[in-house]
């Protein structure tokens, strides 16, 4: 069992593998005044804008924007369906090879990659967008229009992005076949997260405040600009949620069609790992940041993925009060993007993914299971945050470039 390592009085860390940067990242943010009582490191530790990814950073009386991170919302979406892996191999679409006739459905059904957003709203997105508590009303009670930040964010509901975002067909322990995703906050969760760190910086800079990294600044709780960007961020954490469930009923119908019968959902789960709530911890109310980290309160189902051609986990929390109840929220990179596209080939990626139905394209190097930590590491960390549930195995991997 892997053990809680004290790093300072108020970092403690759960990492087996982290990088000297990581860690003196982690004890900058760890030091600033409004961090209380102590900030949790999460097994997939690694830099970040400000604040390292995977880590839970209880703050009161104060929120650093950065620290939450600029896809809010972030987070994952599984359904288990009625099928196996029987069921999908009966399905004969010729030489073209029904995982792949799957793969290419689902990729026609959904705008992937960076700036690629849908031409025509679906009756779902639209329904999304104006029934009562729809995105169109949370705005309107948060005081903004989302517009400012991007123009076409409603044509955004539903699309996945790049980077290590994704949409898989699994198999669990009993060749079950889940549908699982991965997606935020698109454009407009970014721009607004921009918006409110530069807001937070020139904040710094009027009250004469020096800080060591500038992504580091904040926003004091009982001013208009830290009231702006809670009522912005829970919209945005709204809108993530909404997109992730727009992308699976689009998936669900997709694989319907496939399949010649109605999915039927025997388990959903869903989870952010990029947000900020109000919590409870240790007798106080907090700010709680989880920035690449999942709630992991005792009972809580979660969504660990691994990387791109490694195996993912359906988790229950164990509520270890330590962690402030939180778990990782995926491998976590060892390589930036630039150096894994330099470190490693295109022939190297497609032996990773032997087995799995993708893409083949080099756009993906930087993706490869070889630039994040080991899965396995990860999880025998995770083992005194989590309990697994469920192991999952990919069949079929949708990315954007």
């Amino acid at each position: 069992m892997s053990r809680v390592e004290k790093i300072t009085d108020k970092l403690l860390s759960w990492a087996s593998i982290l990088e000297p940067k990581t860690r003196e990242q982690a004890i900058r943010t760890a030091a600033m005044p409004f961090v209380q009582p102590h900030m949790a490191l999460m097994p997939d530790a690694h830099l970040g804008k400000g604040a390292t990814v995977g880590s839970v950073i209880p703050t009161e009386g104060a929120i650093m924007p950065a620290a939450v991170g600029v896809d809010i919302g972030c987070g994952m979406d599984a359904v288990l369906t009625q099928w196996t892996i029987d069921d999908l191999q009966a399905i004969d679409y010729g030489q073209d090879g029904s995982l792949r006739r799957l793969r290419e459905e689902i990729e026609r059904a959904i705008p992937l990659s960076a700036g690629k957003y849908n031409t025509e709203l679906t009756a779902t997105a639209i329904a999304r967008l104006n029934r009562r508590d729809g995105l169109h009303d949370l705005a309107a009670r948060a005081g903004f229009d989302p517009a400012v930040y991007a123009p076409n964010w409603e044509r955004q509901l539903g699309s996945l992005g790049s980077g290590n975002h994704f949409i898989e067909i699994s198999l669990d322990e009993l060749d079950r076949v889940w549908i699982f995703l991965h997606s935020g906050s698109r454009g407009v969760g970014n721009k607004l997260a921009q918006h409110h760190i530069k807001v937070a910086q020139e904040q710094m800079r009027r009250r004469f405040i020096e800080l060591e990294d500038p992504d580091l600044a904040y926003l004091i709780e009982g001013e208009p600009a830290f009231a702006a960007y809670i009522a912005e961020l829970r919209w945005a954490q709204a809108f993530a949620r909404e997109n992730r469930a727009e992308m699976m009923d689009r998936v669900v119908l997709t694989l319907s069609e496939f399949m010649q019968e109605d999915v039927e959902s025997q388990e959903h789960i869903s989870c952010h790992h990029n947000y900020t709530q109000r919590e409870r911890h240790f007798g106080r109310d907090l700010w709680v940041s989880r920035k690449g980290a999942i709630d992991a309160h005792e009972g809580v189902m979660g969504l660990i993925p691994g990387s791109m051609g490694t195996r993912s986990y359906v988790v229950r929390g164990r509520g270890n009060v330590a962690s402030l109840s939180s778990a990782p929220h995926g491998a976590g990179r060892e390589y930036s993007r630039a150096a894994a596209r330099k470190a490693f080939t295109f022939e190297q990626l497609d032996a990773a993914m032997e087995g799995i139905e993708y893409r083949r394209t080099d756009a993906f190097i930087d993706e490869i299971p070889a630039a994040y930590k080991p899965i396995d590491v990860i999880m025998r960390d995770a083992e005194p945050l989590v309990e697994v549930v469920h192991e999952l195995r990919q069949i079929v991997n949708v990315k954007g470039d």
